[in-house]
């Protein structure tokens, strides 16, 4: 008979617990700030935050919506991560992706699906400048990727300044700090609901782009796990000098997984912008989408289809957070939000710890 695999050694269960286990510490420590922000209207803020996002067929839909960019930039750190690389500038290839989208949309009056790939286009330029430093001088990927999302936020809003016919005003609205609403500009451009709308409400975010996400995580799972491409990034992840000895272009592998991760980013804004619902603000600070990937990927321990759940689950707790207004202020809301977010993030750090005690038990019944 085929002997049960140890506890210990089912890295899945595993990481299932941790995941679970952060999530609930999450909650736990955001249901605590409340109690100390606001100690009677606690109990409607914490309501708010777990109920709000299927609270309605409109809301479930905004929930949906929010997940899909989130989705891809948690394909992206965690597609970099599997490669040995920590791809903290997600946030600059995201915004790239969404100007590179815009432009194709507004500048040049693109369909939507050709937008969505010049969206790609621009993430995975703006990936390729860490994975080069990386690969040719060896400079650590996080410090370029930094520098870069501030470089890329800073040129964006200089480009989106120099190109009048990208902004409202250049269509009959008087804002002249963000980008042209779809609808007036190029409604060709909006990413078509195929009567999802309908189903969810007459919901005004739903679109197929929750779907579009999907299909392409399952695409990354398959590079990954099926193919020799994916098998040598893996490697160069785990040992970048024994690949090397076993004739993989290390080098190669760690630029086009940055690229790739790039354009995994650059979709997310595309996906994010072309919804026709949200316009482009020049920006003062970084877009926290992409940082939103980090734990999103570490949540899903960068298994692109636990990314598909992991995303679903920060986007439902952002969704309810928003709806917790005007109980709390816009900035207590930021700080529970950013404290479940980050706490899940610590699945990887539970993870070790179940492993050590499920490991100890196992010696303990070993002895005995």
């Amino acid at each position: 008979m085929k002997q049960k695999k140890p506890l210990a050694e089912n890295g899945m269960l595993i990481a299932i617990l941790s995941s679970v286990l952060s999530i609930i510490v999450g909650l736990v420590f955001g249901a605590i700030l409340l109690l100390i922000l606001n100690p009677a209207k606690a109990g409607i803020g914490i309501s708010a935050m777990l109920t709000t996002g299927i609270s309605s067929l409109d809301q479930f839909g905004k929930v949906l919506y929010q997940s899909a960019p989130l989705m891809l930039c948690g394909l992206s750190v965690g597609f970099a991560f599997k490669t040995g690389l920590f791809n903290i500038g997600a946030s600059g290839q995201y915004t790239m992706g969404a100007f590179f989208a815009l432009v194709g949309a507004i500048q040049f009056q693109l369909p939507w699906f050709l937008c969505l790939l010049m969206a790609c286009i621009g993430g995975a330029i703006w990936g390729i400048f860490p994975g080069l430093f990386k690969a040719l001088f060896n400079v650590n990927e996080v410090i370029t990727s930094i520098m870069f999302n501030w470089i890329c936020m800073f040129l964006v809003n200089l480009l989106f300044a120099n190109m009048p016919t990208m902004l409202a005003s250049a269509w009959g609205a008087s804002n002249s700090d963000r980008s042209a609403a779809l609808a007036k500009a190029n409604p060709g451009a909006i990413i078509p609901k195929a009567g999802l709308d309908k189903m969810f409400g007459n919901s005004s975010w739903i679109n197929i782009s929750f779907f579009i996400a999907i299909l392409v995580a399952i695409l990354v799972w398959f590079i990954l796990n099926k193919t020799i491409f994916g098998y040598e990034l893996k490697a160069c992840g785990l040992n970048k000098d024994a690949s090397i000895y076993a004739g993989i272009n290390a080098n190669r592998n760690i630029v086009l997984s940055m690229i790739i991760a790039g354009a995994l980013s650059g979709l997310g804004g595309g996906l994010y912008y072309l919804a026709g619902t949200i316009q482009y603000v020049m920006e003062k600070s970084i877009l926290s989408m992409g940082f939103n990937g980090i734990p999103v990927a570490l949540l899903a321990n960068s298994n692109p289809i636990g990314t598909i759940f992991s995303s679903l689950f920060i986007s439902y707790i952002q969704v309810g957070g928003s709806a917790m207004q005007p109980n709390f202020s816009s900035e207590s809301i930021d700080i529970i939000i950013a404290v479940i977010i980050y706490l899940a993030a610590f699945s990887l750090l539970i993870r070790g710890i179940l492993t050590k005690i499920l490991s100890g038990n196992k010696k303990k019944e070993v002895k005995a």
